[in-house]
Parts: structure tokens; sequence; C-alpha cells
């Protein structure tokens, strides 16, 4: 039977089950930080106040749950125990920009990474960035480790990692892509969005997991 307490206990397991915090699950999905406080989960007479439809489908999202995952937890079926685990190559942002450490459709080149091991949203050609200063606040602070995927698909909304042709590396929301241009929404109103010609783009990578 579907209740309050097994729907919050349910994005507890989930975010347990993802290596975070329920407040890091808030962030990563893209909600308020205290959104799964436990002082939420009550308004202030003592009636239970239930998490929207919309979070849900947030989090589920960012984690790259399923829907019956996630329903699995609620009745029970499935245990919060963390998933399987696999180690990616970590690369810093300045190591991304520089030449040699990368082919041409965006895939780490050579041996020798420092490797991370991370909750299996990944896939073999996944790797990890370590996001350095704060350029990408509130969203991704420094030494938070986005995992990125150069072969998914991407369409508007995907947060993105994109290298130009000059060496220059950032994490932004995909407004648009088309074959002439990209269009890049900041992540932090401190810095400009960007328009950027696809000639100047060396790779597109969407972020499918990050550790907050």
């Amino acid at each position: 039977m579907l209740s309050h307490d097994r729907v919050w206990a349910a994005i507890d397991a989930l975010a347990e089950r993802y290596s975070l915090s329920a407040s890091g699950l808030a962030r990563r999905a893209g909600l308020d930080s205290t959104a799964f406080n436990k002082s939420k989960r009550l308004s202030s007479d003592g009636r239970p106040r239930w998490p929207s439809t919309e979070s849900l489908a947030k989090i589920i999202e960012a984690t790259g749950a399923s829907l019956d995952e996630f329903t699995g937890l609620i009745e029970g079926r499935i245990a919060a125990a963390p998933t399987r685990r696999r180690s990616v190559p970590l690369l810093g942002f300045a190591q991304a920009g520089a030449g040699g450490f990368f082919d041409d459709a965006g895939f780490p080149a050579g041996q020798g990474w420092d490797l991370v091991e991370l909750p299996a949203q990944s896939t073999e050609s996944s790797y990890a960035l370590q996001v350095q200063g704060d350029s990408m606040l509130p969203l991704y602070r420094n030494g938070d480790v986005l995992i990125v995927e150069p072969g998914a698909a991407t369409r508007k909304g995907d947060r993105v990692v994109v290298k130009t042709t000059a060496g220059e590396v950032m994490a932004k929301v995909l407004e648009r892509q088309t074959v002439t241009s990209i269009s890049l929404v900041s992540l932090n109103p401190d810095h400009p969005d960007r328009d950027i010609p696809m000639r100047d783009v060396e790779w597109v990578a969407r972020i499918v997991w990050a550790s907050q």
C-alpha cells in the first residue's frame, strides 16, 4: 500500500543506493538542497507533506534509476544497498582542456589514468571529470565528480560537457544544437550563456551522473 512513510523511505533508500545524502540527491536533481529534509516531510500543523510527482521524476532521472526500481523501494522488493560500483578514468577539467588527452570523438586516449570508483551509471566508454573552481555553482561545486558519456544522445535540457577546439572545457545546459551552432545555458548566473559555432566544438558529452 502506498503510504507517506514508504514514499519518503524510498527517497532515502534511493539516495543511499547511489551514495548520496538526501540533500545531495535533491541538489543532483536540480532541487533546493533542503527539499528532502526531515523537517519538510510534515507541515507546520503536523499533517503529512508528500513530495511532488515532479520531484520524484527529477530524482529518478538524475540517478538514472528506473521507475520499477523506485516502486520496488517503496514496496520493499528492492533493498537500499548501494548499486554495483565500477572504476572509470578520472581527469581534472584542466587536463581535459589540454591537448593529447582525448581522441576526436571525445574519449580518453592512452593509459595510466587515475581511476575513481562510482555507482554503475557508467558504460565502458564513460569517464569522470572533477569540477575545479566555482563556475558551475550552485549545481556543481569544486571537487564534485561528473560522469560523462561521449556517445550518449543529447536533447534540450540535458547537462553536458563541451570542449572547444581552443581547449576550453565547460559544463552547461544544452539549449539547442544544430549543424551550425550549439547554444548553452550557464549553470552559474554569474557566468554568461554561450552560443558556439559547431566548427569550434571539438566534442559534446552528456553528464549522466554526479557525486555531491
